[in-house]
């Protein structure tokens, strides 16, 4: 270990420039996972909050289930008499709207029944009831945007008001922050047409976009309901995909951390094996001194261990000071268990990239000091 600290010190140029690689890649890699999960988390937090087990969609909408499913009541009626668990209709749609104090905000209307377990919980002011079914509880991150407790929204081309009731914890769909309404104003706004005058007596079909299922069908299984009543189930994590961008944003991250992943242990690696390579008549030497290839081999992977685990850990509190630095200004989410498993892959692979130099260690011959090579 001395002879290890001793070489880390003469060469510390050497090895403070390989550090500072190990440092820029680890915080590479945590900023990137940041982003990864901060973009999931602002595509399906409001997914991901639903007190549900599994979504039921139509069976004609294979793709962007939220968006192109369509259910009546007499299918929920139908699963709800053979599912034998709760159920509850759920409609979801992007829209715009503007409030009475001119604040522009966009919005992933959430369709929910005011008494079912999808009924959003307030954390300030009121939440939905039926005697109200022009009330609105929104995400608490459309505060940031000027929205208050009391206002009016409009839906932009469609003139429905509503009124702002309650917030709700920070919830977001889509990009989008989340609007809970009772189902039946989500249906008006679904099946209204754009600049038609409004009318009372203007049918509004009785669909939303999926059941949700609190548990599991115990009576009968899903596939069996599905192939019954053309249905699709999907469990809650799955129905993430159904979300608009959330495959192809996280399938774009995944490969770059997996890219720097890669790039780690070559870096790593290439680095120690150049030094290897200029400290052959040192490591020759200390075999003719009766060093083992064990005490080398420690000596090398000491020395490996120092560079990648320390500059590791200043890539994370470099990561973490990237998080803290943007806020909530952008969607970057980067909890300390990710940040730590994050952190623990870097350095494993960063050390994996030194089993490169390790045969050529292993390979010092003793009879260079001693004049075999002339």
């Amino acid at each position: 270990m001395f002879l290890a600290l001793l070489e880390l010190r003469a060469a510390r140029g050497r090895f403070l420039l390989m550090g500072s690689v190990v440092v820029l890649v680890a915080a590479l890699v945590g900023i990137v996972s940041g982003f990864t999960t901060g973009l999931g988390d602002d595509t399906v937090s409001a997914l991901r909050r639903l007190p549900a087990a599994q979504l039921v969609f139509s069976s004609d909408a294979r793709s962007d289930q939220f968006a192109r499913s369509l259910l009546d009541e007499r299918t929920a009626a139908a699963w709800r008499a053979e599912a034998d668990t709760e159920t509850a209709p759920l409609g979801v749609s992007l829209t715009r709207g503007t409030t009475d104090r001119g604040a522009e905000v966009d919005l992933a209307a959430f369709g929910v029944e005011p008494r079912s377990f999808l009924a959003p919980r307030v954390t300030g002011g009121r939440g939905l009831t039926e005697a109200a079914p022009d009330s609105v509880v929104l995400s608490a991150a459309l505060a940031d945007e000027g929205v208050r407790v009391g206002d009016t929204l409009v839906i932009d081309r469609l003139g429905i008001a509503l009124r702002v009731t309650g917030l709700t914890e920070r919830s977001s769909y889509g990009h989008v922050p989340v609007a809970y309404v009772p189902l039946k104003t989500w249906q008006r706004i679904r099946f209204s047409t754009p600049g038609a005058p409004a009318s009372a007596t203007a049918v509004v079909p009785g669909q939303f976009s999926a059941l949700a299922l609190r548990t599991p069908p115990a009576r009968t299984p899903a596939a069996t309901l599905d192939a019954r009543h053309s249905t699709t189930t999907l469990t809650k994590e799955k129905a993430y995909e159904a979300a608009p961008g959330y495959t192809g944003e996280r399938v774009t991250m995944t490969s770059i951390q997996v890219f720097l992943y890669l790039i780690a242990p070559l870096v790593v690696g290439a680095f120690f094996s150049v030094w290897t390579v200029q400290r052959q008549p040192e490591l020759a030497l200390l075999r003719a001194l009766g060093a083992s290839r064990r005490r080398l081999l420690a000596h090398t992977v000491l020395q490996a261990a120092l560079v990648v685990v320390l500059g590791t850990a200043a890539g994370a509190v470099l990561a973490g000071a990237v998080g803290l630095l943007v806020g909530e200004r952008v969607p970057f989410s980067l909890p300390a268990a990710t940040l730590a498993v994050t952190m623990c892959t870097v350095a494993a692979v960063g050390l994996a990239g030194t089993a490169l130099t390790l045969r050529r260690v292993t390979r010092a011959d003793p009879l260079t000091m001693l004049g075999a090579n002339r």
